[in-house]
């Protein structure tokens, strides 16, 4: 069976028009995902021109074809501007090349810039949290962070519910993150990049750790992961306000928050917790989204508010902030036999991945 190491040795050939060099060495073959006969895989588009792209598009095709890959699904996707800017060709690259030697390795000033924790490393750090487990906080976090992916920011999310970490579930990931010179390189899925306690715990078992150690494989997550340039790092809190939410706000003294809810009244109540914490601790609370605030007939349109009405609204007012979206009861309308299937994470043409392209846009407008 093809492995994912397979793939990029197959495609080691493929070159980019625009550079003449390996789309492999550069790394804009991505998401590869090997499902029995199944190979899926994104390619980054350095070069706009539809005529260029579909040569790309066919040439990955072939050489797959001729591996005996009888299903592939390849996803074009255009470079962003930052993404240009690194492969510039000439001089421009050899002295970018040159810059690269001087700067320390194996540290997550990512492969490219400066330490993620450092305050002139221009990122927006976001915490996702809720008072209590089961409104849909990983679903938010996965959702917005494939938004603001697909909005051309470049996106990283680390799973810090250690306990119960989900996210490489819901987002379909099934491979693991590769190590290289002695730095973590995390997985790319949906465009984002992402690090989650369930890619080092094998077969499902429990975490049983105490808080310090919580905190230090936190810490880690900063310190030893390769991120490279990021605009935005989302990270997916546990609930409540216990040890990891704690270090998250002792870490990053400048992130962020936003607060999920639904509209019950006592999940309001118990969310209201994790919004104080912020407070308490100088943290700008961006806003409330309130999950499952409505379910919406397929057929006819007609809207059941299952969980009351109310909740999101009434947080957001006592913690002086705004509500930035209802989101609608529900799941993504995906099919396992999809080659980029994922539990959790709607299309960008849906009802609830357009709300959530609007979530994102809300973000940006209060983050930049």
């Amino acid at each position: 069976m093809l492995t994912r190491e397979h793939i990029q040795e197959l495609l080691q050939v493929v070159t980019d028009p625009v550079t003449g060099k390996s789309l492999v060495d550069l790394q804009l073959i991505r998401d590869i995902m090997v499902k029995e006969d199944r190979v899926s895989l994104s390619v980054v588009c350095l070069d706009p021109d539809d005529q260029n792209r579909m040569k790309l598009e066919q040439e990955v095709r072939d050489r797959l074809t001729e591996a005996g890959v009888q299903n592939i699904h390849i996803r074009l996707r255009d470079a962003t501007d930052y993404e240009r800017s690194l492969h510039r060709s000439g001089s421009d690259e050899a002295d970018s090349s040159t810059q690269q030697e001087d700067k320390p390795k194996g540290h997550a000033a990512g492969l490219q810039g400066l330490p993620l924790l450092s305050e002139e490393s221009g990122v927006h750090f976001i915490a996702i949290a809720s008072g209590k487990g089961g409104v849909g906080k990983s679903t938010v976090t996965v959702n917005l962070a494939a938004a603001l992916a697909r909005k051309g920011k470049r996106v990283g999310l680390i799973d810090a519910d250690i306990y119960g970490f989900s996210v490489p579930d819901m987002m379909g990931i099934e491979e693991g993150p590769q190590v290289e010179e002695g730095t973590i390189i995390p997985v790319e899925r949906f465009g984002v990049k992402v690090m989650s306690m369930g890619f080092f715990i094998r077969e499902n078992n429990p975490v049983i750790w105490r808080g310090p150690m919580l905190g230090k494989m936190l810490r880690q997550f900063f310190s030893d992961v390769g991120w490279g340039e990021l605009d935005y790092m989302l990270l997916d809190l546990p609930p409540g306000t216990g040890d990891v939410a704690l270090d998250v706000h002792q870490m990053l003294p400048g992130s962020k928050e936003i607060i999920v809810t639904t509209p019950h009244a006592t999940a309001a109540f118990v969310a209201a917790r994790a919004g104080s914490m912020a407070l308490q601790t100088e943290h700008e609370v961006l806003g409330v989204v309130e999950n499952m605030a409505y379910y919406e007939c397929s057929s006819c349109g007609k809207r059941d508010y299952i969980f009351g009405r109310g909740g999101g609204a009434r947080l957001a007012e006592t913690l002086h902030t705004e509500l930035l979206a209802q989101l609608p009861l529900g799941a993504p309308d995906n099919h396992v036999s999809e080659p980029d299937f994922s539990p959790s994470v709607y299309k960008a043409e849906s009802a609830t991945g357009v709300l959530f392209d609007e979530l994102a846009d809300r973000v940006i407008l209060k983050c930049e």
